[in-house]
């Protein structure tokens, strides 16, 4: 049997568009049932300065790209977002949050027998992007966390306490030093690099290259 192909995928939880690529993959990945696939998820903070409480999304929104665009581009958002099955809404008090928390979660979860990371990516990209809850809330992740059998007590008391912060800021930095400025961004068997939320075409030309032993075509 072949060895499963490794799809690191370097995302921000915020990120809309980590959301959409991840949808993309899955799609792609349907249609190639029998090959074997681990997909990881690593770091990357969009807002690495944003405060610990969070900002209000639609004031941070407005922020970046200006109150008279925000509605535009949310509009565009939502439409993208329900061709690949995904409900985006900033409903109101919404809050921006600093996502270090959720990527430490994450990190844990790569770390746990019997933890599905790939789940709990699901679920934070839900809880942010649909519910409009606020993932940088300690309480808010040990929630989630337990909906994947991670100890929500645990997971909140380490939360609280900072663990394993410095370790998770030092693999997001990687990405950073390794030229990987926007997410999401797919590695694919450790040297094929994916930039943005290909469609599943794309995904699936690399994998079957890799899969069969050749070099894919540059994207």
């Amino acid at each position: 049997m072949n060895p499963a192909i490794v799809i690191q995928v370097v995302s921000d939880v915020v990120c809309p568009w980590c959301y959409i690529g991840k949808r993309r993959l899955e799609k792609a990945l349907a249609q190639r049932p029998g090959l074997a696939v681990e997909v990881t998820w690593f770091p990357f903070q969009l807002s690495p300065d944003m405060p610990r409480e969070g900002r209000d999304r639609r004031e941070h929104y407005a922020s970046i790209f200006g109150a008279a665009r925000v509605e535009e581009i949310a509009t565009r958002m939502r439409e993208t977002g329900a061709a690949e099955g995904i409900a985006f809404d900033t409903p109101p008090g919404a809050r921006s949050p600093n996502t270090l928390s959720a990527h430490v979660l994450l990190y844990w979860a790569s770390r746990i027998a019997g933890v599905d990371q790939n789940a709990l990516a699901e679920k934070l990209f839900a809880a942010h992007h649909v519910r409009g809850e606020d993932i940088g809330s300690p309480h808010v992740l040990a929630g989630i966390a337990s909906e994947v059998g991670m100890n929500p007590a645990e997971v909140l008391r380490a939360l609280q306490d900072g663990t394993d912060e410095d370790v998770v800021r030092g693999l997001a930095d990687q990405a950073r030093q390794a030229g990987i400025s926007g997410v999401p961004f797919f590695i694919i068997a450790g040297e094929h690099g994916l930039s943005g939320a290909q469609p599943a075409e794309a995904f699936l030309q690399v994998l079957d290259a890799v899969a069969a032993g050749e070099r894919p075509a540059a994207h």
